[in-house]
């Protein structure tokens, strides 16, 4: 199991990107919540930004944040290089899945909570 990046991880147990940390957790996946004003989610610090996780292997990102904000976080990204990125109900993008599909990332629109309840993660 890789790396898991949720991006928008909230502290609020009603939040989808919440949700997902716990069932991640849940499902064994080791993960790392990134949101700029959250401290702690699901027992786990959360990093300030992608440029926190430069350098380290990611399995998956899955995105919790609108385009408007994901398009002022492409080019950390990119330099991610995630294997995957999910696109959550509300967070798609196309212009940053053409992006990311042309430096051979695989780019998936669909919910993480789902995927994980079927096994399809």
């Amino acid at each position: 199991m890789g790396l898991v990046v949720v991006l928008g991880a909230s502290s609020d147990e009603s939040r989808y990107s919440h949700m997902a940390m716990v069932n991640l957790r849940e499902h064994g996946w080791p993960r790392i919540p990134v949101h700029p004003r959250e401290t702690m989610v699901d027992g786990e610090k959360v990093l300030p930004n992608l440029d926190a996780l430069q350098g380290q292997s990611i399995h998956t990102v899955t995105m919790y944040v609108n385009p408007a904000l994901s398009d002022k976080m492409a080019e950390a990204l990119l330099e991610l290089k995630p294997q995957r990125v999910i696109f959550n109900p509300g967070s798609e993008n196309p212009r940053l899945e053409n992006l990311l599909r042309a430096q051979g990332i695989e780019v998936v629109e669909g919910c993480t909570l789902v995927m994980l309840r079927t096994k399809q993660f």
